[in-house]
């Protein structure tokens, strides 16, 4: 039968950002108050992960063969770039889990690669997958080059259907996160993409009632000014960091815009929300089976 691939991605967009920044040192003083001690906030990064597999709160990304797409309905195809010939790329075979236990599957990495390529190129964007549409919150991530560098990682808390939620939040996240600047063409042979559903949503008991690399959290406090803001990371962002709860609650306050210094009173004012997501990662270049 031969590999099939999918489509390289397109670029960032804003809304809920997820991930720890690509290597940046956090804004503002860097220590913060935690009682009568301090705690140093490190500087973010993204770490290693995993290519190419099923896991439970992760994510990541990277290369890619040259392939593009045909105008209109026309089938996706793959260059080859010794003799520039182009050959169908059949799409892979959707899987129609409906359960609220559904893992995310390889062919929903695929349609945001899709719908990405489709994007820059200026193509029309894709058919609508064969995968289930059941609603879920859903994070998409864009990772690049031999160590997956962060690219983009946007998403919501609230539950979208998928096909129009990861068409959305892929070009989302690709584009539009402030962090990074819009993803390219050129940038397509060597990113990785991950989808992340939330499951399990439970409204934790403090700030502290949630295990790191186990849970996805997202905070709401009220800023300085008095207005309220949110913030969310995915599991993998603090278990990569190696950072402990209180380091990776006052990274959250800073990423959500928070200037004041951060003390122990200020943190018992947060709500946490935790939830575990199940997530699937794709290199631009694998093989889909």
């Amino acid at each position: 039968m031969g590999k099939r691939r999918c489509v390289p991605p397109l670029e960032p967009k804003l809304a809920a950002g997820c991930c720890g920044v690509k290597k940046p040192k956090l804004s503002g003083s860097g220590t913060h108050s935690h009682g009568n001690q301090s705690t140093t906030v490190p500087g973010s990064s993204s770490g290693p992960l995993q290519n190419h597999q099923h896991v439970d709160g992760s994510s990541g990304r990277e290369n890619v063969s040259d392939l593009t797409l045909g105008p209109g309905n026309s089938p996706i195809t793959r260059m080859n770039p010794a003799s520039g010939a182009l050959s169908p790329l059949p799409r892979p075979n959707g899987t129609a889990n409906t359960t609220k236990n559904l893992v995310v599957t390889a062919e929903m990495c695929c349609y945001c690669f899709d719908v990405l390529y489709c994007h820059l190129y200026g193509f029309p964007q894709p058919r609508l997958p064969r995968f289930t549409n059941d609603p879920y919150p859903l994070f998409v991530t864009w990772k690049t080059g031999r160590d997956k560098r962060l690219r983009g990682c946007i998403g919501t808390f609230s539950a979208m259907n998928l096909h129009s939620g990861l068409r959305e939040y892929t070009l989302t996240s690709a584009l539009k996160d402030s962090r990074f600047p819009p993803l390219t063409r050129e940038e397509l042979p060597k990113l990785f993409c991950s989808v992340s559903l939330l499951t399990n949503f439970e409204d934790a008991s403090d700030y502290l009632d949630w295990e790191v690399g186990v849970h996805g959290i997202r905070i709401e406090f009220i800023n300085e000014k008095g207005v309220k803001r949110t913030a969310t990371y995915l599991p993998e962002v603090a278990k990569e960091q190696d950072w402990d709860q209180i380091q990776t609650i006052d990274s959250l306050l800073r990423k959500g815009g928070f200037k004041a210094p951060i003390t122990s009173e200020f943190r018992k004012t947060i709500k946490l929300t935790r939830a575990k997501p199940k997530c699937y990662e794709l290199c631009s270049d694998d093989p889909v089976i």
